[in-house]
């Protein structure tokens, strides 16, 4: 083999390499970002939590997709996630687009986990289940492309939600370009979404105006700053909470002594 042939073979291979290097750490990126996007069922934990405890049987799907509550051509919402689909391989999700969570009364998907991964401590009141308590995600307005905040009249999201006039709210306000029409402008409300999708597969628009977010993602942090003084339950959410104080002497002279001093600066 002549040198020329053997350095022109050389470099394809080390063009192979580096092209395949690249190809897995852009798929890594692709999954790790992926991975903060994914919608689980209900009574998922937190999602570090539910990795290390989902061991990937599938008995949620199967329960999903045998459930009686579907309408009549549904697909099953839960899906489970292959290999190319960005999201760790046999772990249950759904996407509201496509499929959304139609909050079947008895859950059937809850009770079947074998490991807990899917709490029914979650999704309980008084140790009977309870749907509305699932907290799968918050749904999110983007009222930038959102037709009821154009003036449009549209309510679709807000007739889709199976918790009316709780999860969706419609705010009334008065369109002053025309001065004849009112804004029907969908407000969603945190503590009552359960983050199901039915709104974002009603919405009208080519993309959905409305679509929902992992809680991680949708909802910003407090922190141990502010409590609402006037709600004892808030209280407690800061009751072990160490206070970061800057402390400072108390000054102990009198008023009059610290304006006299005030003026030696001058």
């Amino acid at each position: 083999m002549t040198e020329r042939r053997e350095f022109i073979l050389n470099s394809i291979k080390t063009a192979g390499l580096v092209s395949l290097a690249g190809l897995t750490w852009s798929a890594y990126v692709d999954e790790v970002t992926a991975k903060t996007l994914i919608l689980r069922p209900p009574g998922a934990l937190s999602e570090p939590d539910f990795l290390s405890t989902c061991i990937k049987c599938g008995m949620c799907v199967e329960a999903c997709a045998n459930r009686d509550t579907k309408p009549k051509n549904a697909e099953p919402t839960l899906l489970l996630a292959k290999t190319g689909s960005n999201r760790p391989i046999g772990t249950p999700y759904f996407m509201p687009r496509d499929e959304p969570c139609y909050m079947c009364p008895e859950i059937p998907c809850v009770p079947v986990c074998p490991t807990g991964a899917l709490d029914e401590n979650i999704v309980s009141t008084k140790n009977k289940l309870d749907i509305n308590k699932a907290k799968m995600g918050l749904a999110i307005v983007d009222k930038q492309n959102c037709i009821a905040y154009w003036g449009i009249q549209c309510d679709a999201c807000y007739r889709a939600c199976p918790l009316l006039d709780k999860a969706i709210t419609i705010e009334y306000s008065q369109n002053k370009r025309t001065g004849k029409h009112s804004y029907l402008k969908p407000i969603v409300h945190a503590n009552h979404c359960t983050g199901c999708g039915l709104c974002e597969l009603a919405c009208v628009t080519e993309k959905p105006a409305i679509f929902v977010l992992p809680l991680a993602i949708a909802l910003g942090k407090v922190g141990d700053h502010y409590i609402k003084g006037w709600d004892k339950e808030d209280e407690k959410r800061v009751k072990n909470a160490k206070a970061r104080l800057n402390k400072t002497d108390i000054n102990k002279k009198s008023a009059i002594d610290n304006l006299n001093d005030a003026g030696d600066l001058y």
